[in-house]
C-alpha cells in the first residue's frame, strides 16, 4: 500500500522532469537554429564575415564585411507629421560590392510637402539630392563578433521641382565621412554605432556649416531567422550646438529568401518642428554567385 502513497509524488516529479527536458530541448533547438543560420552567413563562404543586424532608417552601404558580388535594391516610403505641414518621403537606392569588404551605393531620395489643416508656408517638393557613397570594412573579427568600417557619403543637393529651368539644379554639396562599429553579443543581440560630421556647403553664398550625427542601435534577432526587433537612436548636433534626437523602434520581417520588409516609427524627443513619423523599407537582395 505504501507504494500507492508515493505515486502522486512520482507522477509530479516525472511531469516536472518532462517539462524541464522539453524546455531544454527547445533551448537546444533554438541554439541549433541560431548556429545553423550564423554558419550559413559566416562560414559557408569566404572571406570572413560577421552577421550583424543593420539599422533600417540610417542604413549601411552594403553589409559590414561585404563579399564580392553582393547587391541589394531598397525602396523606402515615409510620412512625417510636422507642426505646419506633412512631408512624404520616397527613396530608391542600389548598393553593391565590386570587391570584398567594399560597398558602393547610389540613392535618390524625394520629399513631397503638403500644408496641414489648410496652413500655408509648406516647403516645395523636390528630389533632395543625388547620393553617392562608399564603405570599407577594415576589421572583421569572428572571434570577437565585431566589425569596424569607414565610409564616405556625398550628396549633390538639388533645388525644388518648381525652379527647374530657372536656376542651376544643384544648390550645394554635403560631405559626410563616417565610422561604423558593430558587435554581436552571443547569437541574438546586436549593437551598432554610426557617427561622423556632415559638412554642408552652399553654392549661393559659399557658407560652410558642420553638423554632427551620432546614431546608436540595439537589435534582437529572432532565433534562426533574419527577422529582428530593435531601436535606433538618431542624434544630431547642428553648428549652433542644438541637440536633437529621434527614437525609432523598428522591426524587419523576411517575406521570402530574397525579400524583406522593414517597418520604422519615429518619436522625436523634442517636438520643436516635427511630431511622429513612420517609414517603410522594402529590401530586395538578388541571388549572387557564392565564392
Amino acid at each position: 500500500m505504501k507504494i500507492f502513497n508515493f505515486l502522486p509524488f512520482l507522477l509530479l516529479a516525472s511531469s516536472g522532469a518532462y517539462a524541464q527536458l522539453e524546455e531544454d530541448s527547445t533551448k537546444v533547438e533554438k541554439g541549433r537554429l541560431d548556429s545553423l543560420y550564423i554558419e550559413e552567413v559566416e562560414n559557408k563562404q569566404t572571406p570572413d564575415k560577421v552577421l550583424h543586424a543593420e539599422p533600417l532608417y540610417i542604413d549601411l552601404i552594403r553589409d559590414l564585411g561585404a563579399r564580392k558580388g553582393e547587391k541589394e535594391w531598397n525602396v523606402g516610403l515615409g510620412l512625417t507629421d510636422n507642426n505646419q505641414f506633412d512631408s512624404y518621403e520616397a527613396l530608391i537606392e542600389y548598393e553593391w560590392a565590386p570587391v570584398n569588404r567594399l560597398g558602393l551605393e547610389v540613392e535618390l531620395p524625394f520629399t513631397f510637402y503638403y500644408a496641414a489643416n489648410g496652413n500655408g508656408g509648406a516647403p516645395q517638393s523636390k528630389l533632395n539630392a543625388i547620393k553617392l557613397a562608399a564603405q570599407y570594412t577594415f576589421l572583421v573579427s569572428e572571434k570577437a563578433k565585431t566589425s569596424l568600417a569607414v565610409g564616405y557619403l556625398h550628396e549633390f543637393e538639388m533645388i525644388e521641382f518648381s525652379r527647374y529651368g530657372k536656376a542651376d539644379p544643384f544648390h550645394g554639396n554635403l560631405y559626410s565621412p563616417f565610422f561604423v562599429g558593430a558587435k554581436r553579443w552571443g547569437d541574438n543581440y546586436h549593437t551598432l554605432v554610426y557617427a561622423g560630421p556632415m559638412i554642408e556647403h552652399q553654392f549661393s553664398n559659399g557658407v560652410v556649416h558642420v553638423n554632427w550625427q551620432i546614431n546608436s542601435n540595439f537589435h534582437f534577432m529572432i532565433p534562426g531567422t533574419r527577422n529582428f526587433l530593435g531601436v535606433e537612436f538618431n542624434k544630431t548636433i547642428d553648428y549652433l550646438g542644438d541637440f536633437d534626437m529621434t527614437i525609432r523602434p523598428q522591426m524587419r520581417v523576411a517575406v521570402t529568401d530574397d525579400l524583406l520588409i522593414g517597418i520604422v516609427t519615429g518619436i522625436p524627443v523634442s517636438r520643436e518642428n516635427e511630431r511622429f513619423s513612420a517609414f517603410l523599407r522594402l529590401i530586395y537582395e538578388p541571388p549572387h554567385k557564392k565564392h
